[in-house]
Formats: structure tokens, sequence, C-alpha cells
């Protein structure tokens, strides 16, 4: 069990960094969600319509076109129409918007790393299994 309590505290540390950054930034949790959730579909190659961005936060049709936009007057996101389907819009973040992210979550990210460091292939794939596995619980 103490593994598990530790994996809870480091879930509450994880959302309380997450809020400060929501909070010196003047956005909205599920704000810092959307860009996270774009940034990954972003880095797996993917494209993110509103609908799959809804899906993935759970959020309703009006909900999402509030998020969007709300994103999009910060500057910290942008529309852009399909150039083969101009029905079709995926959401963007702006480089901007990542620089302000990495300001905030880059030495966070530099410890992880560093952290990473100490473990042999082996530990590592342990790491990632145990991490994997949690995920697949949580859904």
């Amino acid at each position: 069990m103490e593994i598990v309590h530790l994996l809870r505290a480091v879930a509450v540390d994880l959302a309380r960094h997450s809020t400060r950054f929501a909070q010196r930034n003047g956005m909205h949790p599920t704000d810092v969600r959307a860009l996270i959730a774009l940034m990954d579909a972003a880095r797996a190659g993917e494209e993110t319509t509103a609908g799959r961005l809804g899906t993935a936060l759970g959020l309703n049709s009006a909900g999402t076109t509030a998020l969007v936009d709300r994103l999009e007057r910060a500057g910290h996101v942008r529309r852009v129409r399909d150039a083969r389907d101009r029905r079709k819009v995926t959401i963007e973040v702006d480089e901007r918007a990542v620089a302000l992210g990495w300001s905030h979550f880059g030495p966070l990210i530099d410890r992880a790393v560093d952290l990473l460091r100490e473990y042999d292939e082996r530990e590592l794939a342990a790491v990632r299994g145990f991490l994997t596995g949690m995920r697949k619980a949580t859904v």
C-alpha cells in the first residue's frame, strides 16, 4: 500500500503544480488539461478537432466551444481549416503557449528526467509497466 499512497501523493502534488500554473496565467484548470491533450496529440502526430478535444476532456459541444474560444482569445491556440476539406477545423497549440508551459513545467520535467537516469533498463521497464497499468486502471 505504501506505493499506492505515494502515487496518490504524487498525483496530488502534480495537480497542485498544474493549478498554480493555471492561476498564475489566468487560466482555468480545464484550459491546462486541454493544452496538455493538444500537445500530446501533436506529439503523437494526431490532428485534434474540437469534437475530439471535447471527448478527451469529457466536455459537451457548448463547453468545448467556450474552452477553445477562451484559449484562442488568450493566444494559446489557433483554429486551422483543413486545406482539402474546408469544413474540417483542427486546433493547434501556439508556440507561445508551449514556451509558457515550458517555463513553468520545464524544471519539473528536467528533475524527472534526471531521476529516471538513475535507473537501469530493467528498472525503467518495471516503472513503465506499472504506470501503463495504472493508466489503464483509471479509464
